[in-house]
């Protein structure tokens, strides 16, 4: 494990030269393949070094991780052309990468904790450095109290953990059990927050909506799934508490899901939309795992691959129409059908795996959440038929709302897509939908 970690840091170097943006888009291609064929045991850990190990909830996130690093840096062509920092633009990214390559690889609690707090800081960078509008420091600072907040008592948390048992290295949990209802609080807020859970949500949006291309897509396809990581590893130590008060925060999220799905319908800005519909994904992800059973967890893992992918691809196929038309509102992307007939293929293509359409993992993951949290209580059944019917319905609203209608007449000059822009797109789909062919392998790791 840590020899890709010093892969990423002999990367640094190649940052201060000049024309290296495509090199270092490549290095991280090639980095991600080189980490596809480590040999891993399904269903221990596996790879183990000193404090870090591998098993396969790491590993889909760490390939994940570097899969997104790598499109970030291809979707980002307008800062190279423009010299806009871009070799700044790189160290972070790679400072970014790594931050994430040791979140979901460390197994002692506290470094876990250390490097969770620590990815917010290039997130922050990309926010305020390449953010488009002056709101974008608002949204930074929303993004960094509402996670720092609530993850201070997280930090006491794990303090009283190691002072309870004198262990901090995750593998030994399943011999504990922790039966303190404040510890149980402290510890999962910092996950729902991150998630986000309805309620704790409101930084999500304002940070996409300022971020840049590559910001919304490292916040919608890896800083979710940090949330659902932290939960997925420590509900061994709650199982008991967890029993009890696990549906407050089911309740929370399917009636939050709703919503925040409803809400989709009144947003006229494309990120958004994107972004608030992520909220309604994580909100059933939330489901699946304090559902506690084995589907839902099987089910919240898959969902956060796909969802990764998925929603990070909306985001490019936003920013492709934001750069021709210098406008994220519906209102002035209509009728691109006429402009782009190609790209509207990828639209449709990325809104159906969004809505959870067959092939892809989404659908795999949703029907795993929706047996999950049915069988939890049949109660919640109306609300997951209303969550799946309103995500095709929003899906539908911006696929539509986009492709269709009649043109804006003050577009005079206009391209059509580049092949860049096609193949970042295609590498967002081929995965999301060719996953399914190896989805024994998401079924085996629990």
């Amino acid at each position: 494990m840590m020899k890709f970690l010093f892969m990423m840091l002999f990367m640094i170097p190649l940052c201060f030269f000049n024309n290296m943006f495509w090199m270092v888009q490549m290095m991280l291609m090639l980095m991600m393949f080189l980490f596809m064929n480590l040999s891993i045991n399904i269903n221990i850990f596996s790879n183990l070094g000193y404090m870090m190990s591998c098993d396969m909830i790491t590993y889909g996130l760490i390939l994940l991780s570097m899969w997104i690093c790598m499109l970030m840096i291809m979707a980002s062509e307008n800062l190279n052309k423009s010299m806009f920092y871009n070799n700044f633009f790189l160290l972070n990214i790679l400072l970014l990468m790594m931050m994430l390559y040791l979140v979901f690889s460390v197994m002692n609690l506290f470094m876990f904790y250390f490097f969770f707090e620590s990815s917010l800081i290039p997130t922050l960078m990309l926010i305020i450095g390449w953010g488009y509008q002056p709101e974008r420091i608002q949204a930074g600072m929303y993004l960094l109290m509402y996670t720092l907040f609530a993850s201070l008592p997280m930090l006491m948390g794990i303090f009283f953990i190691f002072y309870d048992s004198n262990y901090l290295i995750m593998y030994f949990y399943k011999f504990f059990n922790m039966d303190y209802f404040l510890l149980y609080l402290s510890m999962i807020l910092a996950f729902l927050v991150k998630m986000p859970m309805y309620f704790v949500h409101l930084w999500l949006p304002k940070a996409h909506v300022e971020a840049p291309v590559s910001g919304s897509m490292i916040l919608a396809g890896i800083m979710l799934k940090l949330g659902g990581y932290g939960l997925l590893r420590i509900m061994i130590l709650f199982q008991k508490l967890g029993m009890k008060f696990n549906f407050i925060w089911m309740t929370i999220s399917l009636l939050g899901g709703l919503y925040i799905s409803m809400n989709c319908f009144c947003q006229i800005d494309m990120k958004s939309l994107i972004a608030y519909s992520s909220v309604a994904h994580m909100s059933l992800v939330i489901c699946g795992i304090m559902s506690m059973n084995y589907w839902g967890f099987l089910g919240s893992y898959i969902m956060m691959i796909g969802h990764g992918l998925c929603s990070s691809g909306m985001f490019c196929l936003a920013n492709i129409n934001y750069e021709r038309i210098h406008s994220r509102s519906l209102l002035m992307n209509k009728g691109m059908m006429n402009f782009m007939p190609s790209m509207s293929l990828w639209w449709f293509l990325l809104m159906s795996s969004n809505m959870a359409a067959p092939p892809s993992m989404n659908l795999m993951g949703e029907i795993s959440l929706i047996n999950s949290v049915v069988s939890w209580s049949w109660l919640s059944m109306t609300i997951l038929i209303l969550i799946s019917f309103f995500s095709a319905g929003y899906s539908l609203y911006l696929y539509s709302y986009t492709q269709h209608g009649e043109y804006n007449m003050s577009i005079y000059s206009f391209y059509m897509g580049v092949s860049r822009e096609y193949l970042m797109l295609l590498l967002h789909w081929m995965p999301l939908n060719l996953l399914i062919l190896k989805i024994d392998y998401f079924f085996i790791w629990f």
